[in-house]
Parts: structure tokens; sequence; C-alpha cells
């Protein structure tokens, strides 16, 4: 955006976000002293989230945290709000085996979460009421709530904050303003309630924090993760394809996320032609016309194949039968943590 029109923006949002902070911080007033309580399940209740709107990395942590529990033996479910579902109340998405509903009725990224880690998967806007039911229809013993930092109605046994990277280094920037002149939810010194710090830097080079954000993390644990592609599956077969098998091949990217910039980067690091490309807004739920345009963009642009993401493809997916001609693809990443041993040993102490 122009500097010109910026000081406009910043004229007519700030008054918005003054009353935005103060609505926020009347209501963990009332939290920090009492007069809202956060209701304790029967259950271990492990938090994931953030400070900002979207792209920090929060699905592959759930993801990270899932398997690790369930590898050390530990009966763990998941629950989620369900962004961009078409249902309301609480939904019991997987069984631990099946899943039970659509994307449509769940949201792409719980379905993703289910289908990758098989465990019991449910949704709900109230957690403290989605907890109760997910623990007694499946029995767990411990849940990872996905994007709960601000729903503070249920308590947590670890409360584990996530960052990117690229946002922290932005000092000064407009996007650490609270919205909706920025991307922040809470201010920085929401820092405090949190167990664990994890800065994500996806699949950049590790950078030094400032001394100002620093301050807010002092007593806090904090970790560093990054992704690995473990390379790109076809959609159809299930194969898995190294990134160097599609060097200097023309694809079509098709992608529906925050923040695409770690995606659209591993592309271009391993020399994929991505200059076509159909950005779409986060939670993108594709429709038929959409899909017959992919098509469209596929042929006339000769393209070799459909790049596209794990949460894009659990919707896509949908559409087998309108892409049947078109070899389509997804990037498979994993969150690595540094100190994953001293990092592993703080989750599995909350729970044994």
């Amino acid at each position: 955006m122009p500097k010109k029109y910026l000081k406009y923006l910043l004229v007519i949002l700030s008054p918005l976000a003054v009353l935005y902070s103060a609505i926020v911080s009347f209501r963990n007033f009332l939290f920090n002293n009492g007069i809202f309580r956060e209701e304790r399940v029967k259950a271990k209740i492990i938090s994931v989230g953030n400070l900002t709107v979207g792209g920090s990395g929060k699905t592959p942590t759930v993801i990270y945290l899932l398997k690790l529990l369930k590898n050390s033996g530990i009966n763990v479910g998941v629950l989620s709000r369900g962004y961009g579902r078409n249902s309301k109340g609480f939904k019991l998405v997987s069984d631990g085996t099946n899943l039970l509903l659509s994307v449509n009725q769940s949201g792409d990224e719980i379905v993703q979460v289910a289908e990758e880690c098989k465990v019991p998967a449910a949704v709900s806007e109230k957690r403290a009421v989605g907890a109760k039911k997910l623990i007694f229809e499946t029995g767990v013993n411990a849940i990872v709530l996905d994007d709960a930092y601000q729903h503070r109605w249920i308590a947590r046994d670890l409360n584990i904050l996530v960052f990117d990277q690229r946002f922290l280094i932005k000092r000064d920037s407009i996007e650490q303003k609270l919205l909706p002149l920025g991307r922040m939810r809470e201010p920085f010194s929401a820092i405090d309630r949190a167990d664990i710090v994890l800065i994500n830097r996806k699949f950049n080079e590790k950078r030094e924090l400032s001394k100002h954000l620093k301050e807010f993390m002092v007593g806090k644990k904090v970790f560093y993760g990054s992704y690995k592609s473990s390379g790109l599956i076809d959609v159809k077969s299930g194969q898995v394809y190294s990134l160097r098998e599609f060097e200097g091949q023309k694809s079509l990217v098709v992608c529906g996320i925050a923040r695409p910039f770690s995606f659209l980067k591993i592309l271009e690091d391993c020399k994929i032609d991505i200059t076509n490309r159909m950005l779409f807004k986060d939670h993108k739920e594709y429709n038929i016309k959409e899909v017959q345009q992919i098509r469209k963009e596929f042929y006339e642009t000769n393209s070799y194949s459909v790049i596209t993401t794990e949460k894009d493809y659990v919707k896509l997916k949908e559409f087998a039968k309108e892409l049947d001609d078109i070899d389509i693809y997804y990037l498979k990443i994993e969150l690595q943590i540094e100190n994953s041993e001293e990092f592993n040993k703080e989750i599995l102490n909350v729970i044994n």
C-alpha cells in the first residue's frame, strides 16, 4: 500500500483498534481476577494458539503434538472450533479410525489433522462443552486444543503459543498493531499466559529477536521450529515424489492459505516454475465453478501439474471426478523442533 494512503488508513482504523484493545484488556481482567472462571474437564488439556490472525503454523504444531502423545501410548484426541464449517455445535469428526463428516461440515484443518494422525477429533465453538462430549464419546484422557489461546473458558495444563518468525522480525510494522489495524488479536504482553513459546521459522534461516520482544519472553521456555518437506504426494495414487523431480517444470499453484510466502518459497527454491498461480483467501471453500477455472488455467498455461497444499487437498479431493484428467500433487511438510528432546519432555511431563 502506498504511504500516502497508509496515513489515511491509520486515521480511520486507529480508533477501532483502541476500542478493540479496551475490550480485550477488560475481558482478560475478568479472567485474571476470577470473575470469569475457567472450567476444568476430566482430561489433560494442551492448548495451541497464537496472537495473530492466520499463518503461524498451528496445524503442524498440533500434528506434532498428537503424534508425540499417541506414540507415547496416550489416548489423545483433538478439539477445534472448526473454522469455516457449515455446521454448528459439537460434532464428532473422527472416531480415531474413520472420518464421520465431510470437510464442509468439519472445517479443513481438523480433517487434515484427523486423517494424518488417526486420533479422535471433534469441533465445537464452546471448548469446555466440546471437551466433555469428546471425552464421553471416545474415552480420551488427553486433548490438544487447536487455536484456543484466546478461548479462556476451559482450563488447560499447558499453554503453547506459536509465532511466525517473519512476523516477529517486522519491528514497528503495522502488522504488529491490534486488529483491525494490524494482525494481532492481543498485544505482546499476553505472552505472559504462555508456558511455552514456539517460534516457527518455517523454511527460513533463524533470526535474532529484538531486545523488545525478548523482554516479553523472560521466564518462558522458548523453542524454535522449522519445516521439512518430505516431497510432493500424488493425490490420486498417494505416491511420494521428491521436489527435485519437478525442477524446471511449469506448474500451476493453487492454494487458499493465510500467508502463503513459505509455501511458494520452497517451490521456488527447488526451481519449480510457479509463474502461474491461483491464490485464494484462507480456508477457501472451492465450488464447481472454481474447479472448472482451475482446469481452464491448467490447460491454457500448458502446465505440467497442479501443486497445492495439504489443507487445500482435503477440499479439492471432493472434486476428484472433475479433476480426474489433471495430475495434482500436494506439498507434504513436517514440523521439526530444535532441542526436540527437551521440548518433548516438557510435553510428556504435563501428561504423565
